[in-house]
């Protein structure tokens, strides 16, 4: 566990936490076992990693676009992932000459993304946590795919929201703001736990609450990545941690 500040941290009356990568895995495997259904399912005429890697070419210009920080005015009217997952396998489809029915295709992926396996630190850190402090989860998914797999958990969250409900993505400080509203607690006195120095760390940063980043891979801050207040590689250390700073 690294802390930036202990002193700066004030103890947690909610925790909010991202979703994939964060209580669930969401490999390139996950996602090509996800391709590779389509492909049988709809008898297309592609490779599974061929269409992978065109969809995503397409998918991560999408990422990059749909929220802008510098000039709100100029993020672009909100699309669901199921809507732009969509068009990713139109343009695919297109391109390669192929008769897919890319509305399915996109489908399937959202319902997909609820079979994801849990990490092994997931429950027991959430069920040390609850009662203590309130629960909150906020992803960048679309209802489809997180109500499904937050109800494998088997743990009751006193707010549950995603980008499709609130109709805007992380990192956005709207995105975070909407949360803190469904808690009724400040951001002083919540914490965000994320996977992701962009999305999850910058986003929660933002509007401030305190930064949790599950850096499970022992990843590396780079000098121009957003420097998150905790540093974690087992969601099981948070309640040590507020136990502490309680």
């Amino acid at each position: 566990m690294i802390i930036k500040n202990i002193k700066n941290i004030m103890p947690a009356k909610a925790i909010v936490f991202d979703c994939y990568r964060t209580l669930f895995t969401n490999s390139n495997e996950d996602w090509k076992q996800s391709f590779s259904n389509i492909i049988e399912d709809q008898q297309l005429s592609i490779e599974t990693d061929d269409l992978w890697g065109k969809w995503k070419r397409y998918e991560n210009k999408f990422r990059l676009k749909r929220t802008s920080l510098e000039n709100p005015k100029l993020t672009p009217p909100f699309r669901s992932y199921k809507e732009a997952w969509a068009e990713c396998f139109e343009k695919v489809f297109y391109d390669e000459g192929i008769k897919g029915d890319a509305q399915k295709a996109g489908e399937h992926c959202v319902i997909h993304l609820a079979s994801r396996p849990i990490f092994e630190d997931a429950i027991p850190a959430l069920q040390s946590l609850a009662g203590i402090v309130q629960l909150g989860v906020f992803s960048n998914a679309d209802e489809a795919s997180l109500l499904p797999i937050i109800d494998r958990l088997d743990v009751s969250f006193d707010a549950i929201s995603c980008s499709e409900s609130a109709r805007i993505y992380k990192p956005a400080q709207g995105a975070f703001e909407h949360i803190l509203r469904l808690l009724n607690v400040s951001a002083e006195c919540s914490w965000y736990v994320g996977d992701h120095l962009y999305d999850d760390v910058l986003g929660a940063n933002s509007v401030g609450m305190t930064t949790v980043w599950i850096n499970r891979t022992r990843s590396k801050v780079k000098k121009c990545d957003v420097v998150p207040d905790i540093e974690i590689t087992d969601l099981r250390e948070l309640g040590e941690l507020v136990h502490k700073r309680s």
